[in-house]
């Protein structure tokens, strides 16, 4: 396995446009019904699995309808904080709370009365 950081972007996109288009096949899509199913044009299926990945929103619908979108998931993961960070992290919130005000703003009442 070659190191990812290693290979230049235009290969990296190759190889998912090939992997993509292995993926269908061995689910026995067409491109057409694979652009119908994931809202997306022919065009772009076909320039996707050529590795002219152009539309970031037409690859995740490609990736959604192959099954394929679990490859994003550590994307998408919130960060879990250990014990020691959460109680660190509770602990803080009640220190930086804003305080109500205590006082009335004084308002002088005016004899006259207003012309309006």
């Amino acid at each position: 396995m070659d190191d990812i950081y290693m290979l230049a972007d235009p290969i990296i996109l190759e190889r998912i446009g090939s992997h993509l288009k292995q993926n269908r096949l061995k689910q026995n899509i067409t491109q057409q019904s694979l652009a119908e199913a994931a809202g997306v044009s022919l065009s772009s299926v076909k320039n996707i699995e050529k590795g002219e990945i152009r539309s970031f929103d037409a690859l995740l619908r490609v990736l959604r309808t192959l099954g394929k979108l679990d490859v994003l998931q550590p994307l998408v993961d919130e960060e879990q904080m250990s014990p020691s960070e959460y109680y660190e992290f509770v602990h803080s919130q009640g220190r930086h709370q804003r305080k109500r005000a205590a006082g009335r703003l004084n308002h002088k009442k005016n004899e006259e009365e207003s012309v309006w």
